[in-house]
C-alpha cells in the first residue's frame, strides 16, 4: 500500500515564470546550493522545444535519519530525482538509494488570481520492505512533502530576486 503526498503551493508571479524558476538550470543550481543536503548535485539538465529533463541528486545525512530508516541504508541516504516539464506540467520519479520502491508524482503550475499561479504536486511512494515497508513510506513521504515546502520557499524567494 502506498502513501500518498499532496502538496500546493501559490506564487505572486506568472505561469511561466514559476515553471522557470521550477526548470531553469540556474534556478535548480541555485536551489541546490541553497537546500540541496549531501553531496547535491544537478546530474543533467536537458531542454527540448517545451520540454525540460533534468535529474537531481540530494543526501540526506545518515545521523538525520530515523532509527527505522537506518537499518536499511549503510551511511548518507541518497536521492536521485528524475524530473520532466512538457509547459505547465510534470512528472516525478524518485528513487532512494538501498530501499526498494519508488517515489512517484505529477505537478502542475496553474493561474491564482489576477497575477499569480498555484503550483499542485500529487504523489505516492511505494516501499516494497515486509512488515516495515508501510513504516518507511510514511516517514519517506513526510521527508517529500517537508522538501516540497523547503523548495517552494526557495522559488517564492528566487521570484522575488528575478
Amino acid at each position: 500500500m502506498a502513501s500518498r503526498i499532496e502538496h500546493r503551493a501559490t506564487f505572486p508571479a506568472s505561469v511561466a515564470d514559476v515553471v522557470a524558476a521550477q526548470s531553469e538550470e540556474a534556478a535548480l543550481r541555485a536551489r541546490l546550493d541553497e537546500i540541496g543536503g549531501v553531496d547535491a548535485a544537478l546530474e543533467h539538465h536537458t531542454v527540448d522545444g517545451d520540454e525540460v529533463r533534468y535529474t537531481l541528486v540530494q543526501g540526506v545525512p545518515a545521523d538525520k535519519l530515523p532509527s527505522v530508516a537506518q537499518k536499511f541504508v549503510s551511511g548518507d541516504l541518497m536521492v536521485r530525482r528524475e524530473h520532466t516539464w512538457r509547459g505547465a506540467e510534470g512528472t516525478i520519479r524518485a528513487q532512494v538509494d538501498g530501499i526498494p520502491g519508488e517515489i512517484t508524482g505529477k505537478t502542475s503550475v496553474e493561474p491564482d488570481g489576477d497575477a499569480g499561479a498555484r503550483q499542485v504536486t500529487r504523489g505516492e511512494v511505494t516501499v516494497r520492505i515486509p512488515l516495515v515497508g508501510g513504516k518507511l513510506e510514511g516517514l519517506i513521504a513526510e521527508q517529500v512533502t517537508t522538501l516540497l515546502e523547503r523548495e517552494a520557499d526557495f522559488t517564492t524567494s528566487w521570484l522575488a530576486r528575478s
